[in-house]
């Protein structure tokens, strides 16, 4: 019986400890949190992030030749500042974090996006992620202006057996640009929030589970996903592709849009690689699976990416 007894003291202290350990581990992660989305919005404020310079530079050049899309262009730059949907996206996140952590679930999940806040906030990863509106930009040049961390659209295309969805296309999909929304027929389809409805007159409807199919390329769908999507949007992408699975089982099936990486990266960042590499809204910390994510919580400095022509 005192063996009993000693046996059950022991397994609570350790999962006090356990759980002391955690608190403390998330305690530390939302202000390291805190510390670098503040540290990256003052990198955009500076100007030291280059891809945002060149969202600028492109939205600038593109409106000189095409003034009628000026409100759209305008509003692609903004992604170049703090009042863009990607840095404004981190916030309110890290603010939940802060002030609601409840809506997330448990400790691990807490712990988790308070990782993938971390991760998302290093300024290489998110220079990486403006390729994605510079590259819509460069598409709508057509050809005057150069691709930026991608292959041409032409190969990509190709390589991927995609479908062309004109422009805008590498940002269907991201939740900071629209959602998908669900007619009467039971079909799933883009909508494009605010401004960006733009899009909507200079190119067909998205229709889910074509796309879902033959999207092509994009930054965020093939690299920035699990570091760029709150937990609450991740769980609706889930659930829409649960859905569109159930409705296509008798018509040869469905695949989720992110059940295989597309090809048309280059020169990527060794952050986006890792970032890749890691397993999608698996919900585990990295205290959970004995891994560390200091390796993207030091680092302050922008990268430097290479410009490849697309048409």
């Amino acid at each position: 019986m005192k063996i009993k007894l000693l046996l059950v003291f022991c397994m609570s202290f350790v999962l006090i400890a356990c759980s002391d350990q955690r608190q403390a581990r998330l305690n530390s992660n939302i202000q390291s949190a805190d510390y670098l989305v503040n540290n990256l919005g003052q990198n955009l404020d500076a100007n030291a992030i280059r891809n945002a310079m060149i969202l600028r530079e492109y939205a600038k050049l593109l409106e000189q030749d095409k003034p009628e899309l000026k409100p759209l262009l305008g509003q692609l730059s903004r992604d170049a500042s703090r009042d863009g949907p990607m840095f404004q996206g981190l916030q309110n996140r890290l603010k939940t974090v802060k002030e609601q952590p409840q809506l997330l679930g448990d400790i691990e999940a807490q712990l988790y996006e308070t990782e993938n806040l971390i991760e998302a906030s290093d300024p290489s990863l998110f220079n990486d992620a403006l390729s994605d509106p510079i590259n819509v930009i460069a598409d709508m040049s057509d050809g005057k202006l150069a691709r930026v961390n991608a292959i041409s659209k032409q190969q990509s295309l190709q390589a991927n057996g995609a479908e062309d969805n004109g422009a805008g296309s590498q940002l269907v999909g991201n939740p900071g640009y629209g959602n998908w929304q669900t007619n009467s027929s039971g079909m799933s389809f883009w909508h494009w929030y605010g401004m960006y409805s733009m899009f909507s007159a200079i190119t067909n409807p998205v229709r889910y589970d074509r796309w879902s199919s033959r999207r092509d390329y994009s930054y965020y769908n093939d690299y920035g996903r699990n570091r760029y999507t709150s937990p609450q949007q991740s769980k609706s992408q889930d659930n829409l592709a649960k859905r569109t699975k159930k409705q296509f089982a008798n018509k040869g099936g469905f695949k989720s849009p992110y059940a295989k990486s597309k090809t048309g990266a280059s020169r990527m960042s060794s952050s986006s690689r890792q970032a890749q590499k890691a397993a999608p809204f698996s919900g585990k910390s990295s205290f959970s699976k004995a891994k560390s994510s200091s390796s993207f919580r030091n680092s302050k400095s922008t990268t430097s990416r290479g410009i490849s022509r697309g048409k």
